[in-house]
């Protein structure tokens, strides 16, 4: 399976051996293999480098993509440097960063799918309540290329500059407005506003509220009334939402209420014929609405009217499916168990 492939042992962070990952030598693909996954090499709670990482005097751990990017990083006196195996960020894995760390520098590569991948990563971190910074690798591609084409020293003045997470993602989502006309600038400030919104904290929403607008010459105040707008919005959505989730419930319940109640009596018909007498003129097989009770009321008023009895063994017999006539059974069996108690 790992033929012609450079062997990387994976470690739990008890330094137990879980699994291999191999890169292949030359232009073969895959590029990079894993073990299958098990019980216990499970890639989505797991991350390559977190057995060395977790001991870091560090309050801070740097997330690459790879093996070999770990490898540079730690080779470079970097030892808080972990990368995920070969699969995108997970809750599981912000889970796990989470035991370990408070903040997380995103070391991804400088192309766009890097870029993706970052952009990708950050909600997730901040879900688990983790903060994240960007760190900026350009113009190399990967922190293995970073630390070949300059120095560790270098690196450090980058993590110094790295960038929060949250105008990380403001400056990409720049790129996709034209600045320069109105309406598009307005579209980029509405979105901005529903990101503050994803910060739970009012302080820490307030102070990105703020720094943003510094940032980006934009009045204080107007800002602050564009949020309060989508807020205000966004509790209204939820509002009718949840009003018309709990109609929906009751009308579910009152559905289900009634067609029981038309089981319940179709049982109370098939056992004490007198009934049918007694509401006559009241109740005929047509109030019966609800399949399949629409359909047995029908042969049940179909034997009265011809025998003047009912006989249910004949009724669930019409039925073809095994399915069917379960459920029609129930009707004079489950019932009956039900008025009885």
């Amino acid at each position: 399976k790992f033929w012609n492939r450079v062997i990387f042992p994976i470690m739990d962070v008890n330094n137990r051996v879980i699994g291999f990952g191999g890169r292949v030598m030359g232009d073969g693909k895959p590029k990079y293999l894993n073990s299958p996954e098990t019980t216990i090499f499970d890639k989505s709670r797991n991350l390559y480098g977190l057995n060395v990482a977790r001991t870091t005097r560090k309050n801070y751990l740097i997330l690459c993509e790879g093996y070999m990017d770990v490898i540079s990083m730690h080779q470079a006196g970097f030892t808080n440097a972990v990368a995920s195996l070969g699969t995108a960020l997970t809750s599981g894995h912000a889970s796990l960063l989470k035991r370990y760390t408070q903040e997380v520098l995103l070391l991804y590569d400088s192309d766009d799918a890097g870029v993706r991948a970052a952009l990708r990563a950050i909600p997730i971190l901040r879900e688990a309540g983790v903060s994240s910074r960007v760190v900026n690798l350009k113009p190399h591609k990967d922190p293995d290329e970073f630390m070949k084409g300059l120095s560790p020293e270098a690196f450090k003045e980058r993590i110094e500059q790295a960038k929060s997470s949250f105008f990380y993602e403001v400056d990409n989502l720049m790129k996709e407005y034209d600045m320069n006309d109105p309406e598009s600038k307005t579209s980029f400030m509405n979105e901005v506003a529903k990101k503050c919104l994803t910060f739970d904290n009012e302080i820490e929403r307030t102070n990105y509220m703020e720094a943003f607008c510094r940032e980006y010459s934009v009045r204080t105040e107007d800002f602050k009334k564009l949020v309060a707008y989508h807020s205000a919005r966004i509790v209204g959505i939820d509002y009718e939402k949840r009003r018309q989730e709990r109609m929906m419930k009751t009308a579910r319940q009152k559905e289900d209420g009634i067609a029981k109640s038309q089981g319940v009596f179709l049982t109370w018909l098939s056992n004490d014929p007198v009934l049918f007498e007694k509401t006559k003129g009241i109740l005929s097989a047509e109030d019966f609405v609800d399949e399949p009770y629409h359909e047995v009321a029908q042969m049940i008023y179909e034997q009265y009217e011809t025998t003047g009895k009912v006989e249910p063994a004949m009724i669930i017999s019409k039925f073809q499916s095994k399915e069917e006539q379960s459920l029609v059974a129930g009707i004079f069996n489950k019932e009956l168990k039900e008025i009885s108690k």
